[in-house]
């Protein structure tokens, strides 16, 4: 019915070209949180083990447990620990980021309580996208910290708020200065040695002269940096297909779908697809808005997104019944598509939903 065809080669290729855009002894950090954007953290996480990155990173706690659960070996960072979680990590053996004082003061008690000691952690400091992260103000006390034995600092690091724009970008200048001065803070520190990261996957390919000793990406992986032209230089990691269910006659001037949506301005054909908002096509994508593939042809959504359904103009498409309908994939890819409903790649992949099939392939 719907498949979400995922092609590992094309991992492997995107991996490649990220690690040409980088010095031989960078660091990766494979971003695997939200199901790995929405296609299958396992089987993705262990196909990078595979593949030598070097950390594996997660956004909670309960991912990380999964993949411990599942035998993967590689460290993991975990990006945002709640306070309720962080039991789960000691537990799972993954490194947390520390991004605030009560966070970092509980995990200290804990490390106490379980008699843990130099156990990896990460800080994280909020130089400008005013998300999580400790205050630049807070280094001094942070440094102090750290001469603490049940921590050890495995990195530093912050979050470009625009990443997708050059370093010469006001906000990026004043953020990488600011890291630039906690990097030296922390240098001169007798209590740590950790390595240092900014960039994620848009800044690996506009912003790779501060590298530093780290880069993090995620959506990368998956064939996008958020440039279409930076786009081509990647593939797209998954396809994701539909088929015809059913096609019907409309007459001029009837109504299809809820509501209303769409009035056909002549005679029609309308084919009715197996997918829906329940399996993450929202309601934004219909009535004109996005297309999709029909035998290499491009169809507009017609009507109001239904929870199990959409329907598709084919009134000038030579197809029938069960022919593939390429919702996105190589040829009009998760980025078009995304773009066309007011939206971004990471949204349309991480939210598919669990009734469509995923497939690998070598």
């Amino acid at each position: 019915m719907n498949k979400l065809n995922i092609y590992l080669k094309n991992l492997d290729y995107n991996l490649k070209v990220i690690r040409n855009q980088l010095r031989s002894n960078t660091l990766i950090f494979a971003v695997v949180k939200a199901w790995a954007y929405g296609s299958d953290m396992i089987r993705i996480a262990k196909h990078l083990e595979k593949l030598d990155v070097d950390y594996l990173a997660v956004a909670y706690a309960e991912e990380g447990r999964i993949l411990r659960q599942e035998g993967i070996n590689l460290p993991i960072l975990v990006f945002y620990p709640q306070l309720d979680g962080l039991e789960t990590i000691i537990d799972s053996n993954l490194e947390p980021s520390l991004y605030s004082a009560s966070l970092l003061k509980k995990f200290h008690q804990l490390l106490k309580q379980k008699n843990k000691k130099s156990y990896p952690v990460h800080i994280k400091y909020n130089t400008g996208l005013n998300r999580v992260g400790f205050n630049p103000n807070e280094v001094s006390w942070i440094l102090e910290q750290f001469k603490n034995k049940q921590f050890e600092l495995k990195s530093v690091y912050s979050h470009l708020a625009n990443s997708e724009s050059i370093v010469k970008d006001v906000n990026n200048k004043k953020q990488i200065e600011s890291f630039l001065k906690l990097k030296k803070k922390h240098e001169d520190n007798p209590h740590s040695n950790p390595k240092f990261h900014v960039l994620n996957s848009s800044g690996i390919f506009k912003n790779n002269e501060y590298q530093f000793d780290a880069v993090r990406c995620g959506i990368a992986l998956h064939g996008f940096t958020n440039h279409p032209d930076l786009d081509q230089k990647l593939k797209p990691l998954v396809s994701l297909n539909s088929s015809i269910s059913q096609i019907h006659k409309v007459k001029k001037g009837e109504y299809v779908g809820y509501d209303l949506g769409w009035k056909a301005p002549k005679d029609s054909i309308i084919a009715t697809l197996p997918i829906g908002h329940a399996d993450g096509i929202g309601r934004h994508f219909g009535n004109g808005i996005a297309k999709v593939l029909v035998n290499g042809i491009k169809a507009f959504i017609v009507g109001n997104v239904c929870m199990d359904m959409i329907m598709i103009d084919v009134t000038d498409i030579p197809c029938k019944e069960e022919d593939t309908v390429i919702i996105f994939g190589p040829r009009h890819s998760a980025s078009e598509f995304a773009e066309s409903g007011g939206t971004i790649s990471y949204e349309i992949l991480s939210g598919l939903g669990p009734r469509v099939k995923r497939v690998f392939h070598s």
